[in-house]
């Protein structure tokens, strides 16, 4: 790390790795304006005192609150991209599968034939999002950290059992251990669902055992997937501190502090 002459602050001539170290005593987050970039984007290294321009670049992290030291970045817009065009599908798919399955709501909507086509092609779709977003290199970095369990974690896991939510209890790196957990969980739902599925939407590429036995799994695990994202939905209604991470890309530097304390952004 070294200063330039006229610059607001140091210059990082490397970019880190997309590894979680621990936060430095007094808070290792840069805020946004702070004037920092990565060597690998445009005009990488200073950021004038009064320029319009100063701010930070996080791994394609662009946000419109320069100036604020309160807020720290969090998820690239590619990422929040992702997130939304899945959970758009992911609703459709819950939203048709209802109406499919519940006898009142399909006297209400009607039009079975085109709730089945509309079922069908958003459960294809639903990995689309990701696939795409594998160009993103902010989103193949937080990959990379939701594969990883951390030994924290563990103490993470121990203290949501124990509903501990002092202070410290419950440690956690950009993600926590539920966050991983959720992520690893519906990613295998996904594909069980899309392979029942497309084995039900075709059903003569095998014997009639395999569609009844696809059908059943398909049923049930739908069910507990609408019981899992409505979990999901309630946790991050219950926290804005998240909500305003995934809405805007950044987060207020207090609560990354108290609920991922290991968390250092790059």
């Amino acid at each position: 790390m070294t200063s330039t002459p006229g610059s607001a602050g140091p210059t990082a001539g490397t970019t880190p790795p997309p590894s979680e170290p621990e936060a430095s005593e007094g808070g290792g987050f840069p805020a946004i304006g702070r004037g920092t970039a990565h060597a690998d984007t445009p005009h990488a290294g200073t950021a004038h005192a009064g320029t319009a321009h100063a701010g930070t670049a996080h791994a394609g992290i662009r946000h419109p609150e320069y100036g604020r030291p309160d807020l720290i970045p969090r998820f690239s817009r590619a990422e929040r991209q992702v997130h939304r065009a899945t959970a758009a599908l992911m609703l459709v798919c819950l939203a048709t599968a209802a109406c499919l399955y519940l006898p009142p709501l399909a006297e209400i909507v009607g039009r079975r034939a085109l709730v089945v086509a509309v079922h069908e092609w958003s459960g294809v779709l639903l990995p689309v999002p990701l696939l795409l977003g594998l160009g993103s290199r902010a989103l193949r970095a937080d990959l990379g950290r939701l594969n990883r369990f951390a030994p924290y974690d563990k103490e993470w896991l121990r203290a949501a059992r124990r509903r501990d939510a002092r202070p410290g209890a419950r440690p956690a790196g950009k993600f926590n251990a539920g966050q991983k957990l959720y992520a690893a969980w519906i990613a295998g739902a996904v594909l069980v669902m899309l392979g029942t599925g497309l084995l039900m939407w075709f059903s003569g590429v095998g014997p009639v055992v395999w569609r009844t036995s696809a059908t059943f799994v398909h049923d049930w695990l739908a069910l507990a997937v609408g019981v899992v994202v409505v979990g999901h939905v309630a946790k991050a209604y219950g926290d804005p501190g998240a909500r305003r991470g995934m809405r805007t890309g950044s987060v207020e530097r207090a609560w990354a502090e108290r609920e991922h304390p290991r968390w250092k952004p790059e």
